[in-house]
């Protein structure tokens, strides 16, 4: 019910390949920085490339940014990494019972405030960019 830690891993790596692009970081470096398995780094870089954010070339290693950090929101970012893009924030869970009044009714009670709660959180991320993100993680090394 939370979302992913792939979206803070890909913003990791969005901001490595900035950090560092004056040359071609592999899967195994950016991995180091994120202490992880590059298998899992090469799968989120897939992703982001699907949704036009990286662009990689089959046979060479590394990536790049597909468009100027100032133009990246994280709100770009939790919807390339979701699994799946129709899936909310907030799930209602399924066949509540509908003989018991609160099962009847939980559903239609819940379901504009999640829709408005996940509104809020994708205005939230529209406002802010990679270049906000990567200033402040150079402004804190």
């Amino acid at each position: 019910m939370t979302i992913s830690s792939r979206y803070a891993v890909a913003i990791h790596i969005l901001s490595l390949l900035e950090i560092n692009k004056e040359e071609r970081i592999t899967s195994d470096f950016i991995a180091g920085s994120v202490n992880t398995n590059p298998v899992v780094i090469r799968r989120i870089i897939g992703m982001l490339g699907k949704a036009g954010l990286v662009i990689t070339n089959p046979g060479v290693a590394g990536a790049q940014l597909a468009r100027p950090i100032d133009r990246i929101t994280l709100l770009d970012v939790y919807r390339a990494v979701q699994s799946d893009p129709e899936e909310e924030l907030f799930a209602l869970h399924d066949n509540p019972n509908p003989q018991c009044p609160v099962g009847r009714n939980i559903q239609g009670a819940l379901e504009g405030t999640f829709a408005q709660a996940q509104k809020a959180m994708e205005e939230e991320l529209r406002k802010v960019t990679l270049q906000q993100i990567v200033h402040q993680v150079s402004q804190e090394s």
